[in-house]
């Protein structure tokens, strides 16, 4: 019985485990919380999913934001998408050497002027494979691509004071110097490690039942 219960316990945290790397695999744009009428600086973290290279990866504002400057990455052009009056809606990179090769992520950042209400910001992002195939992170909450989306709530500052800095610096993740990164040491491993001491907890419980 005791054994039912232990292998149990850990198909149970083998699925936890398992659904939280899959979430870290999607594309994602932080901070995941801002607030109203600041500058947020922004951070797009594109991983690959396929054992073929991403080369272009394209995000479309979300309405009220309004984007004019973006970080430079090596390796990788870029330009604005504009509508019909000069307002920029989306920021495209274009990959120049290569681009992020399977097993690794690169991240993409610009500061934003936020909306001066509160809501929520659905990030509608466009991967391309360097076989041609498109994947759209435009999706819900419970689609199997999902945009990526941040929360905004009520703050003191208002866009054109803090310029991307303070807050929004202390809830962003350091992005990529440029460089592909590993997504097995710079993502997956907390969850890895948290997913072993959970494994590691359930067995010393059961050990002492026994």
């Amino acid at each position: 019985m005791n054994m039912k219960k232990w292998m149990s316990s850990v198909l149970v945290a083998g699925a936890v485990l398992t659904l939280a790397t899959a979430a870290q695999a999607h594309v994602n744009v932080y901070p995941k919380e801002t607030t109203t009428g600041s500058y947020e600086k922004y951070t797009v973290r594109v991983p690959v999913e396929k054992d073929v290279n991403t080369v272009k990866v394209k995000l479309e504002f979300p309405a009220g934001v309004k984007v004019n400057t973006v970080q430079p990455v090596p390796g990788w052009s870029y330009e604005f998408e504009k509508d019909k009056d000069g307002v920029n809606t989306a920021l495209v990179w274009t990959a120049t050497n290569g681009g992020i090769k399977a097993h690794e992520f690169m991240e993409f950042a610009f500061v934003g002027a936020n909306p001066k209400e509160e809501g929520t910001l659905a990030w509608k992002a466009y991967q391309t494979y360097a076989d041609g195939e498109v994947v759209e992170w435009t999706g819900d909450k419970d689609a199997k691509t999902p945009a990526s989306v941040t929360t905004v709530k009520a703050g003191v500052g208002e866009a054109g004071h803090d310029h991307g800095h303070g807050a929004a610096e202390a809830t962003t993740p350091a992005p990529a110097t440029g460089q592909a990164a590993s997504a097995g040491t710079s993502n997956t491993l907390p969850l890895v490690l948290s997913g072993l001491a959970l494994l590691l907890s359930i067995v010393g419980l059961f050990r002492k039942k026994a």
